[in-house]
């Protein structure tokens, strides 16, 4: 399709489309800023700009709450307390109802779900995206880039369909990476359901957030990538790992390749309301309690 065409459908100009993407640039105090920030979210996800000065300042920082929100913004990052502007979609962009609140998950391909997060790098960092298959926790696919933008989400999301068909539900955030129409657009091509958590619900999309704290805590963080190279070819076994290795307690200690191809052992269901400051209520389809991964 000419590149025109592409820029009328995704209602962008054709200057943004030849236009020369730059790395993000950041100081060397702000890249250890935004690691720490990371770190303690990874740990705390509902920490605000408020308690996240507390912290750096506990960890000899001199920041302000204006810097704070900055780095985060940066990172994308917002307190799961419901407040004012804590997700921003694009205002041209529709925004769709959330479909999953008490909804049981109980086969592969009932539900996908993706989000993006920040991986630091010495110079600098990159952007992880991911698409995760709700009843067997597997990640079907992956992709990094070091801009926020659409494209390499929409790649990560056309790939998964190629590979693994199409599921009846997709749920994201409303970041504009997920409401714009090259991103829908894919998703109504199949007759997906979109599904899209609401403002301050982070805990909407709790499997994609344990997600993140494995892969930070049981590579990124140990291995200290020096290069998107590393990290690319580091992420590569990890998610093998991760699939086909890694026995998941909530899955009765098999893999996620294990369940999502028998369609056993796995499921999931999003309690209706959560607790402010708590985990999601989640239990397997065979009325069994078990800790998430």
């Amino acid at each position: 399709m000419p590149l025109v065409r592409q820029c009328e459908l995704a209602g962008v100009s054709r200057a943004t489309a030849y236009a020369r993407r730059k790395p993000v640039q950041t100081s060397i105090e702000d890249l250890e800023l935004l690691h720490l920030i990371d770190e303690q979210y990874t740990r705390r996800p509902f920490y605000g700009s408020r308690k996240m000065v507390t912290y750096l300042k506990g960890q000899g920082h001199r920041v302000n709450r204006k810097r704070v929100q900055r780095l985060m913004r940066i990172l994308g990052l917002a307190g799961m307390a419901p407040g004012p502007d804590t997700s921003r979609p694009h205002p041209q962009h529709k925004v769709y109802p959330y479909l999953l609140r008490g909804v049981v998950v109980s086969r592969p391909n009932q539900v996908w779900s993706t989000d993006i997060t920040y991986v630091r790098l010495p110079h600098g960092f990159v952007y992880l995206v991911a698409i995760i298959d709700w009843y067997s926790r597997k990640v079907l696919n992956w992709r990094i880039s070091n801009t926020l933008d659409t494209a390499f989400c929409v790649d990560c999301l056309k790939e998964a369909l190629t590979r693994y068909g199409h599921p009846e539900i997709f749920n994201t955030d409303q970041g504009c990476q997920f409401t714009g129409a090259s991103f829908t657009g894919v998703l109504k091509a199949h007759g997906i359901a979109i599904s899209m958590i609401g403002r301050g619900r982070a805990l909407d999309n709790i499997f994609v957030e344990r997600l993140w704290r494995s892969v930070k805590y049981e590579d990124v963080y140990l291995k200290g990538y020096g290069n998107p190279m590393e990290l690319m070819i580091g992420l590569t076994e990890y998610f093998v790992f991760y699939n086909d290795e890694r026995p998941h307690q909530s899955l009765g200690n098999r893999t996620p390749t294990e369940v999502y191809a028998a369609g056993i052992n796995g499921g999931a269901r999003i309690a209706d309301e959560f607790n402010k400051n708590e985990a999601a209520s989640c239990s397997c389809v065979k009325d069994r309690q078990t800790s998430l991964n």
